[in-house]
């Protein structure tokens, strides 16, 4: 099997990508969080800004930012995991179908709101033909677009694969997510989301993407090993299958150097993130992010990012640790993430 190299990154979220090199946090006191303002127009044409929502601006724009780093003007393959696709312009559409009381609507809000737009809009702009494929797995679409990566990568005539992961959120849709109890009820300051002790957490907008390339090149970032997907999973075993993961990529838990664990402030769900803080990666460098970027169905793709600066920079900004143990020099690093119990995510990369 080729290796898979990441060759150039760029993500959205909550907060500037310039936290990684120690700038003043972004608080939030409230529960949905927007991702940051970008210079769009840098990038994308103005006209084209006006009919775009949210995620496809942030998903086009990190995209391209992704292939500039690795100098890929085409792609071979673009793949996108996105648990909600274009809620905006689904809102909207709704919108405009309740006001006209069911009467005629144009088309255009309701043919953007589908979740393939993004990645779309991406082979629209690139004139790109290749394998496309958007990824709706809920919590895990990131991991599952990572898979066919993995799986495109056996075609010896592909070279270069765009995959990223993207989530907006909207006025309407978006607080819907409190009558099931996945937004928390009372506000929360994001800085303190894991001292928390009630259901919920805090929802954002957020997008990672990643040039992946069969070729290492002089500023590659890692390797990107391996990915696994366990949609149902108990407590008693997640250990054991952590540890079947590292075997088939002949890791021992000794190994892993970092781990960087999905932990939101669910006090339901949390418990697995804290089993494995106690146990098997008690004595490994832990790391969190959620408390700075929110949570959603392809936040991972933003730990994606996370991890690809850590092996190439060779630090670990102190912002994200879990606990206080140091690692100077990491190599591999294990990403795990679920969400409501459900939809376990494994990701491994590797140093270069």
């Amino acid at each position: 099997m080729r290796k898979l190299y990441i060759n150039g990154i760029s993500s959205i979220s909550p907060q500037n990508e310039a936290i990684f090199k120690g700038s003043t946090p972004q608080q939030y006191e409230n529960n949905i969080l927007p991702a940051q303002a970008q210079d769009y127009k840098s990038l994308l044409q103005p006209m084209m800004l006006r009919r775009m929502s949210k995620g496809v601006k942030m998903g086009l724009f990190c995209a391209k930012k992704a292939l500039d780093e690795a100098e890929v003007k085409i792609p071979d393959v673009i793949l996108v995991g996105t648990g909600q696709g274009c809620m905006e312009d689904t809102e909207k559409f709704l919108s405009n179908m309740l006001e006209s009381e069911e009467g005629l609507l144009s088309p255009t809000s309701f043919i953007q709101s589908t979740h393939n737009t993004v990645a779309g809009q991406i082979a629209l702009d690139l004139n790109c033909n290749g394998h496309n494929m958007t990824f709706t797995q809920n919590s895990v679409s990131f991991e599952s677009a990572l898979i066919d990566a993995l799986l495109q990568q056996n075609d010896q005539n592909i070279k270069n694969i765009l995959v990223g992961g993207v989530d907006e959120t909207s006025n309407e849709l978006t607080g819907f997510q409190r009558l099931d109890g996945q937004i928390k009820k009372e506000g929360h300051r994001n800085l303190e989301l894991y001292s928390s002790q009630t259901s919920g957490t805090i929802i954002s907008e957020a997008a990672a993407f990643f040039a992946l390339g069969s070729e290492k090149l002089k500023h590659s970032y890692a390797e990107f090993k391996d990915v696994e997907i366990i949609n149902s999973l108990d407590e008693k075993i997640l250990e054991s299958r952590i540890e079947n993961f590292l075997k088939r990529n002949d890791l021992l838990v000794s190994q892993i150097d970092a781990v960087i664990l999905g932990k939101n402030g669910d006090i339901r769900f949390d418990q697995y993130y804290d089993q494995l803080q106690n146990g098997m990666f008690s004595a490994t460098c832990q790391l969190g992010y959620k408390h700075l970027v929110g949570d959603n169905n392809a936040i991972s793709s933003y730990a994606f990012w996370l991890a690809s600066k850590i092996l190439k920079e060779k630090k670990i900004p102190r912002i994200f640790k879990l606990n206080a143990l140091n690692c100077a020099r990491p190599r591999n690093i294990l990403i795990y993430n679920q969400y409501l119990g459900r939809n376990h995510g494994l990701i491994l990369l590797q140093d270069l």
